[in-house]
């Protein structure tokens, strides 16, 4: 989603999240429940992480401040482009959003020395519900930022790979 941003001397306005203009491009209700922040440096990687709650999870992805590579895999067993993925660059001087679909999988790389990241989501944290795959997933291949480091947290490095998670019945239906 590319915003329309109103800026003068002073400095710039623009509407984060309009529920019935983001509806009329999605074609379903969003309604977020949960608001999350994160503040990551250069070569983070936050992810890959889905949820498998009832009604999944949709998430809207914004970049307050910094530059993120942002990652939108899909998970969903029989879907005609499971384990494929999107990347999408999203900036705070762009002001963009991405919203991703529940039962879709998300990860995001720092690029900015220092990145601070808004989700709005339509589902509460159950850590019961959350999953996670490897970023570094041979199956799904995502062609990561090669210029920067790349920087996992211990729990996403031993998270399992996307076959795994198949084979365990663990991803989303």
């Amino acid at each position: 989603m590319d915003p329309v941003r109103h800026g003068d001397d002073r400095g710039w306005f623009q509407e984060w999240f309009k529920k019935s203009e983001v509806e009329k491009q999605i074609g379903f209700s969003f309604e977020p429940v949960q608001l999350n922040v994160s503040q990551s440096q250069v070569g983070v990687v936050r992810g890959i992480h889905y949820s498998v709650a009832a009604d999944g999870q949709a998430k809207l992805v914004t970049v307050m401040s910094g530059e993120i590579d942002d990652y939108i895999i899909d998970v969903r067993p029989g879907s005609p482009t499971f384990g494929t993925w999107e990347r999408v660059r999203l900036s705070s001087v762009l002001g963009n959003s991405v919203l991703l679909g529940p039962n879709l999988a998300h990860a995001f790389h720092c690029l900015s020395d220092d990145a601070i990241v808004c989700y709005a989501v339509s589902a509460e944290y159950d850590p019961e519900a959350e999953k996670a795959i490897n970023p570094m997933c041979p199956t799904l291949n995502i062609e990561w930022n090669t210029d920067i480091p790349v920087l996992l947290s211990p729990k996403d490095q031993a998270a399992p790979n996307l076959e795994d998670q198949r084979i365990a019945g663990m991803l989303p239906r």
